[in-house]
């Protein structure tokens, strides 16, 4: 089970720019990986790498889907960014196709939060410094 740290989120209009991304406002060194719907099967992907106290965009045009969702591990003090949606990881650089039967699979199941971006083109996700213990 995953600990739920907050998200913060927000949006800003930047003309002729359409994309998620992820600001690391904490000291440590964050994985990213994300999740989001592609025609009707979901997607996992990972490991995006943010250096602390940056921003770097994760999807790029067009974002065409309302929700896409985000998991993130700290990797110098450890805790994960999480939340109540179960979607497939694996520790390496991975895609995955479909959300269902992740350890069957031979994958990890993680909590990811979803993140509700209405109808903007743009989005921007905070991770907040401290994240929830592992587990």
């Amino acid at each position: 089970m995953f600990a739920v740290a907050t998200l913060a989120v927000n949006t800003s209009v930047r003309i002729a720019e359409a994309e998620l991304s992820v600001c690391n406002d904490s000291q440590s060194r964050i994985a990213i990986a994300i999740g989001y719907k592609e025609g009707e099967v979901w997607v996992t992907e990972g490991w995006w790498n943010l250096q602390p106290d940056s921003c770097e965009p994760i999807l790029q045009p067009p974002l065409d889907e309302r929700f896409y969702y985000i998991f993130a591990r700290d990797w110098d003090t450890g805790g994960d960014w999480g939340g109540a949606t179960p979607m497939c990881t694996q520790t390496k650089v991975f895609t995955i196709r479909g959300v269902e039967d992740c350890i069957s699979r031979g994958f990890a199941r993680s909590g990811f939060s979803e993140i509700d971006t209405g109808d903007a083109k743009t989005w921007t996700v905070r991770l907040s410094p401290n994240p929830g213990p592992q587990g």
